[in-house]
């Protein structure tokens, strides 16, 4: 269909069309075969650019023909001269036509030369309008960013405006809720703080909880960012309870490997312990398995105010592998989003 409609074409437009496209491709292809030293794709690269010095000598043929017009056409001439010369003929009578009728001026004679304009026309407009689409074409790879389409975009935050916030997150001051926490700690440089800069975070969400047990009345808003290597859970507890009473209970639990410190200027403590795996079988009436031992998870809890008067934060970092980043990468991020977590500010 394509090359019907090329045949279709004037020749001053058709043959200047297929020396652009071919001498474009035929250059670019060469030199991919260059560069990835593709034996086949060097021949396909020679084929297109002697078919572009085909048609290059086919115009040029064309052009003597035009300029100097014989009475008759060699035996082995061309059909590209004699189609050439056919449509000078038809453009010459056409143009004497009017002429004649209005008697604008004498006909021209045998010997008279014909005009080229437009010709030459045509093929100065179709060579820079496709020469246009072809640097348009070679150069947008290059301006373009390769990956716009193949790479993911990082996961966003639920849009958490029509949530039913249980009552205690209407008292005053107002515990922060799990989309607020969400938004600062899905941060741009999150997989950088973590080690792993390569990557994207893949899930992204909040929740506006409350402690269990309270009866409502103690807020446990968390947000969870999941990359592929790690995930990270930040929690922050509304209650009376202190870091040094929340250490002693550690003793107390599974908690290992536990180291007490300061966090820009407040009371906080390492520990680590194992996650729990929970599975449901959704095939068997929606009944669970019993609950397992997940991976270890390291966290650093944090007072919620110097003074440490009760509430803390806590920063989970754990992956399904079981690695875990240095205690570093949890006091990288814990500087990054303590200080933007909404109503606690550094005291």
């Amino acid at each position: 269909m394509l090359g019907f409609l090329v045949r279709l074409l004037p020749f001053w437009v058709r043959e200047p069309l297929l020396i652009v496209v071919g001498s474009v491709l035929g250059v670019r292809i060469m030199y991919l075969a260059v560069h990835d030293r593709d034996r086949v794709a060097a021949g396909i690269g020679a084929v297109f650019l002697v078919f572009t010095a085909v048609r290059i000598h086919a115009v040029v043929r064309a052009l003597r023909a035009r300029r100097n017009p014989s009475p008759a056409a060699p035996a082995d001439g061309a059909a590209v001269d004699a189609a050439a010369q056919a449509q000078a003929q038809a453009q010459a009578q056409a143009q004497a036509q009017p002429q004649a009728q209005v008697g604008g001026g004498p006909r021209p004679g045998p010997g008279t030369p014909e005009k080229d304009h437009n010709a030459w026309g045509q093929a100065v407009a179709a060579v820079a309008l496709f020469g246009a689409l072809a640097a348009a074409l070679w150069v947008a790879p290059h301006v373009m960013p390769s990956d716009v389409s193949t790479s993911p975009r990082p996961a966003s935050c639920s849009d958490g405006a029509h949530e039913e916030l249980p009552k205690v997150y209407k008292q005053t001051p107002r515990p922060v809720t799990g989309e607020e926490l969400c938004k600062v700690l899905n941060r741009p440089d999150l997989a950088e703080l973590l080690g792993t800069p390569g990557e994207t975070a893949t899930a992204a969400s909040g929740t506006s909880n409350t402690a269990p047990l309270t009866d409502g009345k103690v807020a446990l808003p968390e947000a969870e960012v999941t990359f592929d290597t790690f995930t990270v859970n930040v929690s922050a507890t509304y209650n009376d309870l202190t870091t040094d009473q929340y250490v002693k209970l550690m003793k107390f639990g599974d908690e290992t490997d536990i180291k007490t410190l300061t966090v820009r200027g407040r009371p906080a403590v390492f520990a680590s312990a194992h996650t729990m795996k929970l599975e449901i079988n959704l095939g068997n009436g929606g009944s669970g398995g019993p609950v397992e031992q997940g991976p270890l998870a390291r966290t650093l809890t944090v007072a919620l105010d110097r003074d440490d008067r009760g509430g803390y934060c806590d920063i989970t970092v754990w992956s399904e592998s079981g690695a875990l980043p240095d205690d570093s990468a949890l006091l990288d991020i814990a500087g990054k989003v303590l200080p933007r977590i909404p109503g606690q500010p550094v005291r």
